[in-house]
């Protein structure tokens, strides 16, 4: 699998910018390829991890077309990217529709305009009729559509709205989850709003409920963790016969142990390691440029954080995982199993010496649940905040 990321206005409100920038990421992609035995096959594509319609058709087609210069195309392909209501143009959808992509995501967050300004992110309901309408038009298969809850100004009655509009255009798929407010990382006073502009816990709770409540009425499947999908999607598909996966890019019908990320800040998974580009376009291209892989960070997982990587993976995907297997036993079951007392104790979870299994009444604690596996995180004892809250 590819993914693309990187795609900012910075890099593409300028195309003396914008040009050679997919240059680079193509540079990047060779270098990659230097390491490998033989030509690679791609199976899946995702572009993303900002909103890659900022870049003109042309480039993004250069890219594609780039890629496949040096790769053979899977016989069955999976393309994916995202969309900005705003700018995703007829020709953004067609180009990419030719290139092999099937399946397109857009980012509503709310309708409300008083939410969208506070969060820079002013879209009529207009435009993602439009947005959504050519894509079926041109012949996506799949429309996904992402909103949030516990957003600035945002009460109970805006995400009802907001969700009332989703169902109204009906999208494949629909990715519903928290806010993080994270002003250690973007500043004190993110964005346009203060700390007291967000909703109150209770109020942000209720927000969850009825969000998912709506969602489930109006037919569709709830798919492991914020997502949902309609009955005939690959996804509600994937979670019955177990074949459901989550990585970088979220939630996926098939899984790959091999995912290549280019682009700045992007991040490759090999299943056994992690690798992070520069977040700093600058050393980015000066790297590539160089002939180096413009890695800035990584780790290469242990037995152990495989085994945990798996047990979270199993929580996350399939709302069980066991040890019945000693290849999946770890030392550190009985402490896990001890913190998972309390969640037993209110019907959240079901505990066995040799396995757990997230009620229905626990999937919205899914990450409280996983938690106690994270033996990184436990013993590091970090006094900051996580960067993903629980509901």
């Amino acid at each position: 699998m590819c993914t693309f990321c990187g795609c900012n206005k910075r890099i593409t409100k300028n195309h003396k910018v914008e040009t050679p920038y997919i240059e680079s990421v193509l540079k990047e992609f060779d270098l990659y390829l230097d390491l490998m035995e033989q030509k690679p096959r791609i199976k899946q594509i995702h572009l993303g991890g900002g909103t890659p319609t900022f870049f003109s058709p042309q480039n993004l087609k250069q890219l594609i077309d780039g890629i496949f210069k040096n790769a053979y195309r899977d016989d069955n392909v999976e393309f994916s990217f995202e969309g900005h209501p705003n700018n995703t143009t007829y020709e953004h959808l067609k180009v990419l529709h030719n290139l092999g992509f099937s399946r397109v995501c857009y980012g509503v967050q709310d309708y409300n305009l008083k939410v969208q300004k506070a969060i820079n992110r002013v879209q009529p309901f207009e435009n993602v009729q439009q947005a959504t309408q050519m894509a079926r038009d041109i012949g996506y298969s799949s429309v996904g559509h992402d909103i949030i809850y516990g957003l600035p100004f945002q009460t109970l009655e805006d995400v009802i709205s907001t969700i009332e509009k989703t169902i109204e255009l009906k999208p494949d798929r629909i990715a519903f989850y928290s806010y993080a407010h994270v002003p250690w990382i973007k500043g004190n006073g993110q964005r346009g709003f203060k700390d007291e502009d967000l909703p109150h816990p209770t109020i942000k709770r209720a927000q969850y409920e009825t969000g998912k409540l709506l969602l489930t009425q109006a037919g569709y499947v709830e798919v492991g963790m914020d997502h949902y999908a309609l009955p005939d999607d690959t996804l509600a598909a994937a979670i019955h016969n177990g074949k459901l996966h989550r990585n970088f890019m979220g939630y996926n019908s098939s899984k790959t142990d091999l995912m290549i990320g280019l682009g700045v800040s992007s991040i490759s998974d090999s299943w056994s390691g992690f690798a992070q580009n520069h977040k700093n376009i600058e050393d980015y291209k000066q790297a590539v440029d160089l002939g180096i892989l413009p890695v800035f960070r990584g780790h290469i997982l242990t037995e152990e954080d495989v085994i945990i990587r798996r047990h979270i993976l199993n929580l996350m995907c399939q709302f069980s995982t066991n040890w019945t297997s000693n290849s999946d036993y770890f030392d550190e079951v009985p402490d896990v199993l001890m913190a998972l007392k309390e969640l037993e104790a209110d019907g959240l979870v079901i505990l066995d010496k040799n396995d757990v299994i997230i009620t229905e009444k626990g999937k919205p604690f899914v990450r409280n649940i996983c938690l106690p596996f994270d033996l990184r995180l436990k013993r590091k004892k970090p006094d900051t905040q996580l960067f993903s809250m629980t509901v």
